[in-house]
């Protein structure tokens, strides 16, 4: 299975904090606690909710 891009609509500061982490894919993000993602500079409640609505779209959610 390959790993879904990064949503554009994060942003560039969300996108790089995310790859900076080690995501480089949205289905990594599957079961990582919202306040996980929060706490890494760049990535903001509006960056969550578009992954979230993203991770949803594949059936699959945050933590």
């Amino acid at each position: 299975m390959t790993d879904s891009a990064l949503p554009k609509g994060i942003g560039a500061p969300a996108t790089r904090a995310l790859t900076a982490a080690g995501y480089s894919g949205l289905e990594q993000l599957a079961g990582v606690p919202a306040a996980e993602l929060l706490a890494l500079h760049g990535v903001g409640p509006k960056a969550v909710r578009i992954l979230s609505e993203a991770l949803g779209e594949l059936g699959l959610s945050l933590g």
